[in-house]
């Protein structure tokens, strides 16, 4: 079954660029770029999960970063964490021994801040630009090519990149220099973890309550209290399934970038601890893989 959704593009000239990381959002992110018409070449830790793309959307492999990104113009990467990205970008094997001269790296991990600027210190001097690109919308926006992504780089760089990256995405906006857009990642997840408790204590209250909370939530969906969250995951969560994309582990990790740069900027963020704190609960409850919409768990 394909992994991307059916959706029109805008017309955008063809370029030849690379994917790096093919895991739950690259692969489709890959795949909508292929479907616009780009020529894309893949790489993937793991070589299975590149042929596997390959056979399905008609692009080419490499089995190095530095192969993969050979001649291309944008490089595209979305990977794990700031250590995951520091080894495909640099290093013998890394895109930066392998890019060209003018051509942009844009990373769609979630990343650190202070990577986006040591990479992007890396690349200046070899005539690379880096975007940073962390991106919001979960599996279904990958799979959808609805993707809202928050950059952070040089605006010339970001308007060259801008029209290729729409191939999977709704919304491309740039927020400053480096590290702006990880940084904007950061207060994205910190809104998604207070909304996510708010929401789980409303259910399970309600519940306690006796109340029909497929009703309830049809009925303050359409005033004050609706989100995102209660749209997508509410009466999911009511039904006690938790298997929608965006993982726990996933979120710690991300919660983990939001506390580093509080300490360091002296932020204060005393619910988003305490919320990072219950998702803690929930992995010792077996939950690592359970969607972020789990906390519920913990109030059952």
């Amino acid at each position: 079954m394909p992994s991307t959704n059916a959706r029109t593009y805008d017309a955008v000239a063809p370029r030849r660029v690379a994917f790096l990381g093919l895991g739950v959002m690259g692969q489709p992110m890959a795949g909508h770029l292929a479907l616009a018409g780009h020529s894309v070449t893949v790489y993937n830790r793991s070589p299975a999960k590149a042929q596997a793309w390959v056979a399905e959307f008609k692009g080419t492999s490499a089995p190095t970063p530095r192969e993969a990104v050979a001649g291309c113009d944008i490089v595209f990467c979305c990977v794990g964490n700031d250590d995951d990205l520091r080894a495909v970008v640099l290093g013998q094997d890394g895109a930066l021994a392998g890019m060209k001269p003018g051509a942009i790296f844009v990373d769609h991990t979630t990343a650190s801040a202070d990577v986006a600027r040591e990479l992007q210190a890396a690349a200046q001097p070899l005539g690379i630009a880096f975007v940073d690109a962390p991106v919001s919308g979960g599996q279904a926006g990958a799979q959808n090519g609805l993707l809202t992504v928050m950059c952070g780089g040089d605006p010339i760089a970001f308007e060259t990149m801008r029209p290729v990256a729409m191939a999977f995405s709704r919304a491309v906006t740039l927020l400053g220099p480096s590290g702006a857009g990880q940084l904007a990642k950061m207060v994205n997840q910190i809104c998604i973890a207070g909304l996510v408790q708010g929401l789980s204590e409303a259910i399970a209250f309600g519940q306690k309550a006796g109340l029909d909370m497929h009703q309830v939530l049809d009925v303050i969906g359409k005033g004050a209290a609706q989100s995102w969250q209660m749209d997508n995951r509410g009466k999911t969560m009511v039904d006690d399934k938790f298997e929608f994309g965006f993982a726990v582990d996933w979120m710690r990790k991300d919660l983990s970038l939001v506390m580093d740069e509080a300490r360091r900027n002296g932020a204060r963020v005393p619910v988003t601890a305490l919320v990072d704190q219950f998702y803690a609960d929930v992995q010792q409850m077996g939950g690592e893989r359970w969607d972020t919409s789990s906390l519920i768990k913990r109030l059952r």
